[in-house]
C-alpha cells in the first residue's frame, strides 16, 4: 500500500501519523497520506521563505512564466495518469477527470503567459517629482483547497500566486490529496526551485488551522464552507493579512416564458449534476415563470429520469459523492423534502453492477419548493435541483437574491432589456445569460458577494490579489 509523503523544500517528508485514502466508488482503501500538523507547516513556511530569498526571489517574470508553461506541458503529458488518480480519489467519471486535467493545465498556461503583463503606472504629481507604482509579491501564500475539484482548484489558486513571484504552501483536502502531490512532482520536474511549491497533507483542524494562523504567511486563499471561511478570516485578521474566500452558493437559474426552453433545460440539468452536484457554482435553484412552470418541469423531469449513476470506471452521467458523510448529508435533505410533503418530480437511476461500498446518490428534481425552505436556502452540495415559481421580473429578483449567498446566477430570456436589468440587479459575482458556466472560463473573473465570500480568482483580475501595490515617489527637482 502506497504511503504518500509531504513535499517540503524539494524533499519528500514522512509524518508520524497517516490517513487512509478511500475510493468513493467502492469504499476501499487505495493508499495512505501523511498526516501533518504544526511542525510540518513550520517547515514548509520556512522553506518557502528561504526560496523567496534565493533564486526564486531573484527570477525575472518571463522566466517564472516559462516555468509555468513547462508545468502545463507536463500536466498534459501525464493527463491519463492524473485523470485516473483524480477519478480513483474523488470518484469522478474519467471524462470529467480528463476535463479537469485540461483545465488545470490551462490555468498554468494562462497565467504563465501573463507573467510579464502585470504593469504598474506613472502618476502625474507635483513638479519635480516622479511617481510610479509596481506590484510586489506577498512573499509566502497559503492555499487551502477543497475536495471537489482538487486539480482545478489547485491550478486556479496556485498558478497566479507563483507567477507573481510568491512561494506557496498548499494544504489539499484530506479526502482528496493525491493529485496535489502529483503536481508537486511535476513542478519539481519542470524546474521550480526547492521550497517554491510545498504540499502538506493532513486534517483541516490540524494542518489547515496551523497554516491559517502562521505568522510567516502573507496571504491566504481558501475555498470551502462559510463556517470554516469565517475561521480563516479570523485567523488572517490576527496577522493582519489579506484573504481570498470562495464560500459556495445557492445559485439561481431564472427561466422566463420567452426563454429558449430546450437549450435551457439541457444546460440547467448539466449545471446541477456535473461532478455529482459537488460544485460551488452549481445552479441548484431553478426559478420558473408561472405560465411555463408545468411545461418546463415536465421537460426537466424527463431529463432527470434519463440520468444514470455509476462508478467512476463506468463513466456514466454521475459518479459517487466523495464520502459517506457527504452522502448522509444529501440524503438528509431528501428525507426532509419527503417529510415536508414537497413534490419529488423525478429521480435518476443507479446503473447496473454498482459496487456495494460506494457512496451513491440519485439525482433528484423537487418541485413547488417554498423560497424560504432549507432546500432553497442552504447549499446541499449534491445532485438535487429545486424548482420554484415566480410571477414577474420583480418577483424573480426577490427570490434570486433571497438567500445568504451570491456567487453565480443564470438568466434565460429572449428579452435583451430584461437580461440587462436582471444582470445588473442580481447580487452575484457572475451572471450568465442564455448559458451557464461558459465551459469553466479560466479567463473569467470568479468570486462571490455576501455569504459567498470576497476577492476574485480566475482571469487577469486574480493576479492583483496575489500582489502588493507599492508606490514610489522620487523628488528629483526641476
Amino acid at each position: 500500500m502506497n504511503v504518500h509523503q509531504h513535499y517540503i523544500a524539494g524533499r519528500w517528508v514522512d509524518s508520524a501519523k497517516t490517513l487512509d485514502v478511500i475510493n468513493p466508488s467502492d469504499g476501499t482503501k487505495i493508499a495512505e497520506i501523511a498526516c501533518g500538523g504544526a511542525s510540518e507547516i513550520d517547515a514548509a513556511v520556512a522553506a518557502a521563505q528561504a526560496a523567496r530569498k534565493g533564486p526564486w526571489g531573484k527570477m525575472d517574470a518571463v522566466s517564472r512564466g516559462r516555468l509555468l508553461f513547462k508545468l502545463a506541458d507536463l500536466i498534459r503529458r501525464d493527463a491519463e495518469n492524473l485523470a485516473k488518480l483524480e477519478s480513483d480519489d474523488v470518484g469522478k467519471p474519467m471524462t470529467v477527470a480528463l476535463s479537469d486535467v485540461a483545465v488545470c493545465a490551462r490555468y498554468f498556461e494562462y497565467y504563465g503567459a501573463a507573467a510579464d503583463k502585470v504593469h504598474g503606472e506613472t502618476i502625474p504629481f507635483q513638479s519635480g517629482f516622479t511617481v510610479m507604482t509596481f506590484y510586489e509579491p506577498h512573499g509566502v501564500t497559503a492555499h487551502i483547497v477543497p475536495w471537489n475539484y482538487p486539480l482545478q482548484m489547485t491550478g486556479r489558486s496556485v498558478a497566479p500566486s507563483l507567477v507573481m513571484g510568491n512561494a506557496i504552501v498548499l494544504k489539499p483536502a484530506e479526502d482528496t490529496s493525491l493529485s496535489a502531490l502529483a503536481l508537486a512532482k511535476l513542478a519539481e520536474e519542470a524546474g521550480f526551485p526547492p521550497g517554491v511549491f510545498n504540499v502538506v497533507t493532513g486534517l483541516g483542524e490540524e494542518a489547515g488551522a496551523a497554516l491559517s494562523v502562521h505568522p510567516g504567511i502573507g496571504h491566504i486563499s481558501f475555498t470551502g464552507s462559510r463556517e470554516v471561511g469565517r475561521l480563516i478570516q479570523i485567523a488572517a485578521a490576527r496577522n493582519t493579512i489579506p484573504v481570498t474566500l470562495e464560500l459556495g452558493g445557492k445559485s439561481p437559474q431564472i427561466v422566463f416564458s420567452d426563454a429558449p426552453l430546450e437549450e435551457a433545460g439541457a444546460t440547467i440539468v448539466r449545471g446541477i449534476v456535473h461532478n455529482s452536484g459537488q460544485t460551488c457554482s452549481a445552479g441548484s435553484r431553478v426559478l420558473i415563470q408561472d405560465d411555463i412552470y408545468e411545461k418546463f418541469t415536465n421537460q426537466l423531469a424527463k431529463r432527470f429520469k434519463a440520468l444514470r449513476v455509476g462508478s467512476a470506471s463506468q463513466d456514466l452521467d454521475l459518479g459517487p459523492v466523495v464520502n459517506a458523510a457527504q452522502r448522509t448529508r444529501i440524503e438528509g435533505y431528501l428525507d426532509s423534502a419527503r417529510r415536508d410533503g414537497l413534490q419529488i418530480l423525478a429521480e435518476g437511476s443507479f446503473g447496473t453492477n454498482l459496487p456495494s461500498g460506494g457512496y451513491y446518490v440519485k439525482p433528484t428534481l423537487i418541485g413547488e419548493v417554498p423560497a424560504e425552505h432549507a432546500l432553497a436556502q442552504e447549499e446541499i452540495f449534491g445532485p438535487v435541483l429545486v424548482a420554484l415559481r415566480f410571477r414577474d421580473e420583480e418577483d424573480a429578483l426577490r427570490i434570486a437574491n433571497g438567500t445568504p449567498y451570491g456567487l453565480v446566477a443564470g438568466v434565460w430570456t429572449s428579452d435583451l432589456g430584461r437580461s440587462m436589468r436582471l444582470s445588473r440587479n442580481i447580487e452575484a459575482g457572475q451572471v450568465f445569460v442564455n448559458n451557464y458556466g461558459a465551459g469553466g472560463g479560466v479567463e473569467l473573473p470568479f468570486g462571490g458577494v455576501r455569504g459567498s465570500g470576497f476577492g476574485r480568482e480566475k482571469g487577469f483580475e486574480a493576479l492583483y490579489g496575489f500582489g502588493v501595490l507599492k508606490t514610489v515617489t522620487i523628488h528629483h527637482g526641476l
